[in-house]
Parts: C-alpha cells; sequence; structure tokens
C-alpha cells in the first residue's frame, strides 16, 4: 500500500517437531514474548488443543475431551464475539482439509463437504478479522505464511520458520497486526 512502510522480521530456528506446537522451544519464546505483555487483555484461542497458555485464553477445542472454554465449531465459537472485541487470536488450526477430516471423525462428527470445502479456512479468517481490534495481534500457526492477510487488514510483522529435519514439514508462524489503513473490504466483499 502506498505510504504504508514496514519491516517484516524474520527467524529460522530448527526445532524437534511435537503435535503440541506451543511448547516447541522456539515458537513458545514468540509466543511469551507476545502473550506475557497482554496478560490483561482479550486472548482468544479456537483451537486450543494441548495448550500451555489456555488459561490465559478464551479457549475453544472441537473435542469435548480437551479442556476448553467451549467445545464448539471454530466458527461457531467466534461468531459470538463483538465486533472489534478481541486483542490477540492464537490460529492454530488443522493444517490441511485431511488434518480437519481427522479432527472431525476424531470426536465423532460427520464430515461433510462444508468442513472440507477450501472455503472452510477462509470462513475461519473473516470471522477473525471481524473481531479483532485495529492494533490486535493475530499469531497463525501452518505450513503456509498466509495468515489472515492483507485484504482483511493485516500487516505481517514477523515471520517466524521452524525446520523439523527429514521430511516432516517446516512450521511456519506469522504474526500479524490490523492496521485501519490497509483494510480493502468493502459490505459485502468476501476475500479469500
Amino acid at each position: 500500500m502506498v505510504g504504508l512502510t514496514r519491516d517484516i522480521i524474520f527467524h529460522r530456528t530448527w526445532a524437534m517437531s511435537n503435535s503440541s506446537t506451543f511448547i516447541i522451544p522456539p515458537i513458545r519464546q514468540l509466543l511469551e514474548r507476545y502473550l506475557l505483555p497482554n496478560l490483561n487483555k482479550v486472548i482468544v484461542d479456537p483451537f486450543v488443543g494441548a495448550s500451555p497458555y489456555k488459561l490465559m485464553c478464551i479457549s475453544n477445542d472441537l473435542n469435548p475431551n480437551i479442556e476448553a472454554d467451549s467445545h464448539k465449531d471454530a466458527i461457531d465459537f467466534l461468531k459470538h464475539f463483538e465486533d472489534s472485541s478481541v486483542d490477540t487470536i492464537l490460529f492454530d488450526p488443522p493444517y490441511s482439509v485431511r488434518q480437519v477430516a481427522e479432527c472431525y471423525k476424531g470426536v465423532g462428527i460427520e464430515v461433510t463437504s462444508e468442513t472440507t470445502r477450501v472455503d472452510f479456512y477462509s470462513r475461519i479468517k473473516n470471522e477473525i478479522a471481524r473481531i479483532m481490534k485495529v492494533g490486535g495481534i493475530v499469531i497463525s500457526f501452518g505450513w503456509t505464511t498466509m495468515g489472515i492477510g492483507k485484504n482483511r487488514g493485516f500487516l505481517i510483522k514477523e515471520i517466524l520458520i521452524v525446520p523439523h529435519g527429514g521430511s516432516k514439514n517446516d512450521t511456519l508462524v506469522t504474526v500479524e497486526q490490523k492496521h485501519q489503513s490497509c483494510l480493502k473490504m468493502e459490505a459485502g466483499d468476501k476475500p479469500v
């Protein structure tokens, strides 16, 4: 965007993989850098899993056996928040459509075309953009650095690349901040 300059911080640090993303040392260090100064603010985690930070967050997990404040589909959980009411979101969804299907099947919920469509992630990101305050931070995890996206009003501040060796995919962490100056969405627009 013209007139809006920014520097993106990049880090690359090797670490052993772990199904509990947030206990991987370089990821834990990044999270603590962003979460600890914001303890008195609204922090939301729609896919809390085994997160060691669940007590700091308003948490949700589809699995009823996971300790969380709510056990809903992520979109339904996020719809309960008012517009521009959240300071920080930890966005650690299943990283692929296959993983989404496994999560649903794992808790006895039927996998439908709606849960395995490509727009599954877009619909969640639209809800995240709606509930985030301007200046708020989203920390996204996955196999891409797509994050929430510029078209939803977010600019990348930091990217952490965590290679795990061998044939394992790197875990990519994207830290974005919501900026009013880069919001492009008009009423009814649906970014991808």
